[in-house]
């Protein structure tokens, strides 16, 4: 899928966002300045949230809750991640049990975390524009791609 804008990453995040349920996870992949961010905002959107969201890059973990959002969303930048042990400490496994997750740079879990997923890469072509590919897990299969 070809997003020629910021304004189109937004649409998608935002249908995206409209979408999702309480344990479903979103990884999304791609170079510094990609897109994730601006995707995972339209997708908070998507769920109803109205403020700002910055990238919880130095937060690492940004949660979203009710009734700000339709249900609780933790946004995830696991960029600063070094070592995968430092990971259980975050509490991810425990926010799926009532919301969902958005999580950029998602090659720091374990790949076998993200089987049911639906992973997302962004990539930025030679024109500037953002090519959307993606991975559908089962928990996906009724739900994306988007039409």
């Amino acid at each position: 899928m070809l997003l020629e804008s910021e304004q189109a990453t937004l649409d998608v995040g935002r249908k995206l966002g409209a979408l999702l349920r309480t344990g479903d996870k979103l990884a999304l992949s791609g170079t510094l300045g990609a897109g994730k961010t601006t995707l995972a905002r339209g997708i908070l959107e998507g769920l109803g949230y109205g403020d700002e969201v910055p990238s919880p890059t130095f937060a690492i973990v940004q949660q979203y809750e009710p009734p700000e959002t339709r249900i609780p969303v933790a946004h995830v930048d696991l960029y600063r991640i070094e070592d995968q042990e430092e990971i259980p400490e975050l509490g991810l496994e425990e926010a799926l049990e009532f919301g969902a997750m958005i999580v950029e740079w998602p090659d720091r879990m374990p790949d076998s975390f993200w089987h049911d997923a639906l992973r997302i890469e962004l990539e930025i072509t030679g024109d500037g524009n953002r090519r959307l590919t993606w991975t559908a897990g089962d928990a996906w299969k009724d739900r994306w791609p988007l039409t």
